[in-house]
């Protein structure tokens, strides 16, 4: 509530002649109008009990009565009541005389979660006042709610009861550079005076402070000025430091006997432990009605942020800056944040990030309800913001959320009105926290080439950049997979870079690994790394094709042979230390002396293909012809032919692809037949070895990118 205090108040008085001998109206007016709003609402209510609605004078009255009624409960955050007075006001016509009845009966319906409810009277005020872009800004807020919760952060809010009285608790602000002292603004008993404000009913507000103990537990709230020279019987609020905790800046806000007075920035300085000295008002308005308040300071004192209500402005309450002038011993004359911030609503309390970003609380904007806490990004090294976003929910609700300060990146404080653990909606002091982001890591090893081919007892090693280490082996799918450990922690964390290598018996090692990192991250993420060892085998390379008798590497409808070869490529990229020898194998039929050739030069085809086309290293390639010596292995499971070896062997047969088993269906099953003898016309790759140096290795041999003479 005490935020209102630098909020535009709106004053309508339809104070006919006629009436003016009614005491109860003159009593409610006069309540109103000196901003008596606790006790205003029940001397407006009563005086419109009192009124007849019969003449057109008189339902004008009645009705001024109830929308003054409302305005009281708005002001003193009674929006249920509110609500049911607006309404009074509408049934008697009252939108014809001030049209905001409708936008401040959405606000209401709004903060009470009645969102289809609120869009209605968003839009019948729209069709009265079209300029006026609040209007839009209630109804787009209305239709994005459903978004706003669905996509709700993964901050954790909670009530700092240890701090929070029944009383108005807000704008939490830390003083010194260990962040040890919380300052905060609270109408709780023992403030300063024995007045009731009457707005809230509660005492007028002070500056106090609730400090760590070694426990790193609040202690017990004090004031926060032992010296009595900042807090007084008037308001004092929303306070801020330059970066040494030596100069307090804060709102003071008059006691509302002194009319026409608006709240104004005084600073003071610390003398001794939690001793200020005198306070000093900053020259900042150009009118005493004008409200200046919500501070924001840099770090070295010279820039100041502050909410206003002075000309110059885009409706209701503005952000402004003034910086100080060292040589003139004075603050300079206060300039508006523009548009990138600023909006037809009201802009207020400002804070600054860790990150030079721009906090501040707004009802201008789309947002959950009420005032919404945005951040805007900084520009550069000047003292410029734009691209304000909304924080989104939990941090921001449907009630009214402001003055946000940052503990750290993850951490921080602010001020909300959302029903606290006692079932009230008092303002009162909360803190948020970003949790860790969740991670967990699945390592999934395959054979090179051949991703079906999953390999189970593979040993796999991870290392952090923190000096983190964990092992364990594959099961019978490939795969190993890490979130907790037997304690509860995680095993990948944030801000972590982690290598990851594999390696068994009968494969190559894997001197490459793997990477990733949380560095950056600010998302939970499952981490899926494909890995792959190479097996000390024959690789089986992509099918390519030659047309009938020749060794042209095929490109037609049905393959690019060219492409094929990239696997080697690759291949030969990924193991820079690899030497490979190039195999080519010809199916059975015709004479051994002719295939012997013909799988010489389709070998050379490759060789020739790869290291005039792709510039691969010739000395890395050994093309060798095999003819059709060496038939190759398959498998058969329930009757179906297998190119890869199953990883569950159960029930699977396995087949030598030699000249008397393919024979066997040259007329039984002549489709068979033809294609048994295609799984024989490959090309296959085999390591040779694993050191290749470019700087030591002998020279290729020459005659190897010539063909042989065939037939």
């Amino acid at each position: 509530m005490y935020y209102k205090l630098v909020l535009p108040l709106v004053f309508i008085s339809l104070s006919w002649l006629s009436f003016a001998q009614n005491k109860f109206v003159l009593e409610a007016e006069t309540y109103f109008m000196s901003e008596k709003y606790c006790e205003g609402a029940d001397k407006c209510s009563l005086a419109y009990t009192k009124l007849t609605r019969k003449g057109n004078q008189a339902k004008k009255m009645k009705a001024d009565m109830a929308f003054k009624t409302a305005e009281c409960y708005r002001f003193t955050d009674r929006f249920r009541e509110a609500n049911e007075w607006y309404d009074r006001a509408l049934l008697l016509d009252y939108q014809d005389v001030v049209p905001e009845v409708h936008y401040y009966n959405g606000e209401m319906l709004r903060m009470m979660g009645s969102f289809d409810k609120a869009m209605i009277q968003y839009e019948a005020y729209k069709k009265l006042v079209p300029a006026d872009a609040r209007a839009e800004v209630g109804i787009k807020s209305c239709r994005d709610n459903k978004s706003f919760v669905a996509n709700r952060t993964r901050h954790k809010v909670e009530n700092q009861a240890v701090i929070n009285k029944a009383e108005m608790d807000m704008a939490p602000m830390f003083a010194d550079r260990k962040e040890s002292k919380l300052y905060f603004a609270s109408s709780r008993a023992g403030s300063t005076g024995n007045a009731t404000d009457p707005i809230s009913c509660e005492n007028y507000m002070d500056i106090w402070m609730s400090e760590k103990d070694k426990k790193d537990n609040w202690g017990e709230p004090k004031l926060a000025d032992i010296t009595g020279n900042v807090n007084t019987e008037a308001h004092e609020g929303s306070v801020t430091f330059d970066g040494r905790g030596k100069v307090m800046f804060f709102t003071r806000c008059p006691n509302l006997k002194k009319q026409n007075l608006g709240c104004d920035i005084w600073t003071s300085e610390l003398k001794g432990k939690d001793e200020w000295g005198p306070a000093t008002k900053l020259n900042l308005k150009t009118a005493d009605s004008v409200s200046v308040g919500h501070p924001c300071v840099s770090d070295d004192g010279k820039f100041l942020v502050f909410a206003s209500d002075m000309v110059g402005g885009f409706g209701g309450r503005d952000l402004w800056y003034t910086t100080y002038d060292r040589k003139a011993d004075s603050w300079t004359a206060p300039k508006n944040m523009g548009p990138e911030v600023n909006t037809a609503g009201n802009e207020l309390f400002p804070t600054f990030g860790k990150d030079g970003s721009l906090y501040f609380a707004t009802d201008g904007m789309p947002g959950l309800g009420g005032l919404d806490i945005f951040r805007a990004v900084k520009v550069g090294e000047e003292m410029k913001w734009e691209n304000a976003k909304n924080l989104g929910f939990p941090i921001n609700s449907e009630n009214n959320d402001y003055s946000l300060y940052e503990y750290s990146d993850r951490k921080g404080y602010f001020t909300s009105e959302r029903k606290n653990p006692d079932g009230k909606f008092n303002p009162d002091i909360y803190s948020y926290e970003m949790p860790p982001n969740i991670f967990d890591l699945k390592v999934i090893v395959s054979e090179l080439g051949d991703k079906t081919i999953k390999i189970a007892d593979v040993r796999v090693v991870v290392k952090g950049s923190d000096n983190a280490i964990w092992e364990g082996y594959t099961k019978k799918d490939g795969s190993i997979f890490w979130d907790k450990k037997p304690d509860g922690l995680r095993y990948v964390n944030e801000v972590t870079s982690y290598t990851i290598n594999i390696s068994k018996e009968g494969y190559h090692p894997d001197k490459k690994g793997a990477q990733f990192t949380t560095v950056g991250l600010n998302y939970d993420q499952n981490f899926i790394i494909d890995m792959a060892l190479l097996p000390k085998k024959p690789i089986r390379l992509p099918e390519v094709r030659y047309p009938l008798d020749k060794w042209v590497l095929l490109v037609d409808s049905t393959i690019n042979s060219p492409d094929s070869l990239l696997f080697v490529y690759n291949l030969l990229q990924e193991y820079p230390e690899m030497v490979l020898e190039l195999s080519s194998h010809t199916d059975a039929r015709g004479s051994n002396e002719r295939n012997q050739k013909l799988s010489e030069n389709r070998a050379k085809a490759c060789y020739k293909y790869l290291i005039e086309q792709k510039g691969v290293d010739p000395r890395r390639i050994v093309p060798v012809g095999k003819g059709e010596v060496e038939p190759r292995t398959i498998w058969k499971k329930g009757g179906i032919y297998i190119s890869s070896q199953p990883s569950d062997m159960n029930g699977v047969e396995t087949i030598l692809l030699n000249e008397a088993y393919i024979n066997q269906f040259k007329t039984s099953d002549k489709k068979l037949f033809d294609q048994l003898h295609q799984l024989n016309r490959r090309t296959e790759g085999k390591v040779l070895r694993m050191d290749f140096n470019p700087a030591t290795s002998p020279a290729a041999n020459p005659g190897l990118l010539i063909f042989v003479k065939y037939p």
